[in-house]
């Protein structure tokens, strides 16, 4: 399988408030590249989402901002280019709203949610949040909510589903975003 994994943490509950990101290449399934930035969002920070995953305005104060990043990681989402994302959900409305709030040109691309697949796969499991399945299939997910290692869980946990079940019953989940 060929595909890119992708994270973002945010500053509040406001989806264009991305403060991290991370992107990793998959080929044959093997992680072939990682990419890793914090951001500096035009946006509040919200204690809540402090807590979750540990970054503060003072981490992000010599960031780059989101356009700064764009030129780097949009050769990745391209009509044809499999992205996908434990939640895609709402990484998908991240990218999608980090970019009309910098007034930016959305991309197409093909989406796929691990959550789905793996509701759909694994269903005796208790929920289906990303070190739940995770843990389930013996994959290391050293720090919960780092864009970095939640994206490598998310790639490990998709290349397992397609060595475990095959890849032709996961397409049926991909999607045209």
């Amino acid at each position: 399988m060929n595909f890119i994994a992708m994270d973002f943490e945010t500053a509040s509950a406001e989806r264009h408030s991305a403060v991290s990101m991370a992107i990793v290449v998959v080929r044959d399934n093997q992680l072939v590249d990682e990419f890793y930035t914090l951001i500096q969002p035009e946006s509040r920070f919200d204690q809540r989402n402090i807590a979750i995953h540990g970054i503060h305005p003072a981490d992000v104060a010599a960031a780059p901002k989101f356009p700064d990043v764009w030129p780097v990681i949009k050769q990745f989402y391209t009509a044809n280019q499999l992205v996908i994302a434990h939640n895609a959900p709402f990484d998908n409305g991240v990218l999608k709203a980090t970019l009309n709030h910098y007034q930016m040109a959305t991309p197409h691309y093909l989406s796929l949610d691990t959550v789905r697949t793996s509701r759909k796969l694994y269903p005796q499991l208790p929920n289906h949040r990303l070190n739940t399945v995770a843990e389930a299939l013996g994959i290391d997910l050293e720090h919960h909510h780092n864009a970095l290692d939640d994206t490598v869980a998310a790639a490990k946990i998709l290349v397992t589903q397609a060595e475990q079940f095959g890849v032709d019953p996961l397409k049926a989940f991909v999607k045209s975003i």
